[in-house]
């Protein structure tokens, strides 16, 4: 009898995880960051022409969604600075750390890293420090516009994964812990 009721339970709780992959697609983390190494060209120039000139590019992006905060995706990376200015020309690391709220485009089948803010950084070497600061809002508005017009991750509409289903049917995104899932149902 306990045999019966053990093979019942089984069997149930395989159609209710069956239902759910017909309710939901989810994208984890370990996709997103896929997506942002294939996608991540940052590489801008910002300042004064001819004063202060500073060549970006970001690489090593990583992605944690909503693990520090609820609905948020923060991103690590490095930035490489390449700067030339009246002083002469320095280079800097600078370890960047990023929040975003991840929206979906549904005409797009897209993630979009929105609201970009940096929250934190370090520049290696330190001295390099003050040059940051005066850099930093437009850093921060270079990134902001990137991924605002830069999806994280698009669905595959002749993907075997669900992901066509996903882009045709989806009602918006959850952020959870790990995962980026995208409801079909209301």
């Amino acid at each position: 009898m306990k045999k019966i009721i053990f093979a019942a339970l089984f069997l149930l709780s395989g159609v209710l995880v069956g239902c759910n992959q017909l309710t939901q697609y989810s994208i984890s983390e370990q996709e997103i960051n896929q997506a942002l190494q294939k996608r991540n060209d940052f590489a801008k120039d910002i300042g004064v022409p001819g004063l202060a000139d500073a060549h970006i590019v970001l690489t090593n992006l990583a992605a944690a969604i909503g693990r520090e905060e609820p609905n948020k995706v923060t991103l690590t990376g490095d930035a490489n600075l390449d700067m030339n200015s009246l002083f002469g020309n320095q280079k800097a690391t600078i370890k960047l750390k990023l929040k975003a709220l991840p929206v979906f485009d549904k005409q797009k089948g897209a993630i979009y890293l929105q609201e970009m803010e940096v929250v934190d950084s370090t520049v290696t070497p330190e001295k390099m420090q003050s040059v940051l600061q005066t850099l930093m809002p437009y850093l921060n508005q270079s990134l902001r516009n990137y991924f605002n017009q830069r999806p994280a991750y698009v669905l595959k509409e002749d993907s075997s994964k669900g992901e066509a289903l996903a882009k045709k049917y989806a009602k918006g995104i959850e952020v959870k812990p790990g995962e980026i899932v995208i409801p079909l149902t209301d």
